[in-house]
């Protein structure tokens, strides 16, 4: 028989015990009041997730190479069928030709996955992805139809010629503007290559939705230099989103130690990697001249040191922050907190933390058409951030 002081303990320990629960996922910022829900745990580096139009959500799990059908308003994970066996240092000869497998480990695995705009009468969907052997790999683009949990109709539209002998520097983030995708490659380990119109490595692609080059990009036509190549001078972009009410394309991209950059992308333009830079090599020494400036190379709009190792990104359009719309979220690998920065006429006004050290490396960034803000950390897991009255 429980006694009225152990009694009174219980009810004490619900109460503070529960509070004390709360105010661990609770978080006041500058302007909002938020709560940290977890919804599902066990992935494996989520690194991508885009809704469908009936609700449900396609998450990408970098290090085992799955899609997962993503039921958000139950934490329900289902994985697709026929999809992208991860490859971890075996060869690729073994396997079926049309449905190449992805290469993870290290930097490598499965990067984005995008809804064609048209997708309601397509029905196309865009995954990028690392792919080669160990020792050969690249950043490719495939497309693909969902047929109930089964991928189906599978073709490759997009391979960089950006092979290298590691498994660093993909980029591989994907974004449509009208008909065109516009794909980040990362230099692959070899930044100079970034400075050269001969390869795709260090760039971001412009294609039409089918993999053809448009004839109005900037280097169509120009000798030694590839026409897929929209702009140039880039080191690892692992974020990239438009701007709905600008038109703008807005990139970030890793620095070495610290100089991680945030850039608005235009045509043919050269954002400088490896000839300026903000950050250091990790020796200690300066990259290259060790100069942040020069004639013809692009300035970006804000620079981080130390580094905060940018990830997934998106600009807030939604109903459920009204006080954060139109701010830039952007998920911190090295530094563990999601990154809102407020622009005004082209310029970072505000840099505000949330969540800071307190669910890991944020790799993920979405925003559900519910208005909800959605992340996926290292730590496996799928969050989504909620306002508190």
């Amino acid at each position: 028989m429980i006694t009225k002081a152990e009694l009174r303990r219980l009810l004490v320990f619900a109460v503070f015990g529960f509070a004390s629960l709360q105010a661990q996922t609770v978080f006041n910022a500058q302007l909002v009041r938020y709560q940290v829900e977890v919804l599902a745990t066990g992935l494996q580096q989520p690194s991508a997730m885009v809704f469908l139009p009936d609700g449900r959500a396609l998450l990408v799990e970098r290090r085992s190479a799955k899609i997962d059908l993503v039921d958000v308003k139950s934490g329900s994970l289902t994985p697709l069928d026929g999809g992208f066996e991860a490859l971890i240092g075996k060869s690729t000869g073994a396997h079926d030709a049309a449905r190449p497998p992805a290469l993870t480990g290290e930097d490598a695995g499965l990067h984005d996955i995008a809804l064609h705009p048209n997708y309601a009468n397509n029905r196309w969907i865009y995954i990028s992805y690392s792919f080669g052997d160990p020792e050969r790999s690249t950043t490719v683009v495939d497309r693909f139809r969902l047929r109930e949990k089964s991928i189906v109709d599978r073709e490759r539209i997009f391979t960089a010629n950006a092979y290298s002998e590691d498994r660093f520097h993909y980029g591989g983030r994907m974004v449509f503007i009208g008909d065109y995708l516009f794909v980040t490659v990362g230099d692959r380990h070899h930044q100079n290559r970034a400075q050269e119109l001969t390869n795709h490595a260090g760039k971001i692609i412009r294609l039409y939705d089918d993999g053809r080059v448009p004839d109005d990009n900037p280097f169509v036509g120009v000798k030694d230099a590839l026409p897929e190549i929209w702009s140039y001078g880039h080191r690892n972009p692992q974020g990239l989103v438009l701007n709905k009410e600008t038109g703008e394309l807005w990139e970030h991209e890793h620095g070495p130690l610290g100089g991680d950059e945030l850039n608005v992308i235009r045509r043919g333009a050269n954002y400088g990697w490896p000839v300026i830079s903000y950050g250091w090599e990790y020796s200690g020494g300066p990259i290259g001249k060790g100069i942040t400036k020069q004639d013809g190379m692009e300035q970006p709009v804000w620079v981080w040191t130390p580094a905060i190792a940018p990830s997934g990104m998106l600009i807030y359009a939604g109903d459920k922050f009204p006080a954060w719309r139109g701010s830039i979220f952007i998920g911190s690998m090295s530094q563990h907190h999601l990154n809102r920065l407020v622009i005004a006429d082209g310029h970072v006004v505000l840099e505000e933390r949330l969540i800071y050290g307190k669910f890991g490396r944020i790799r993920l960034v979405a925003q559900g058409p519910d208005g909800f803000i959605y992340l996926g950390n290292d730590d496996g897991q799928l969050l989504r951030l909620r306002p508190v009255a």
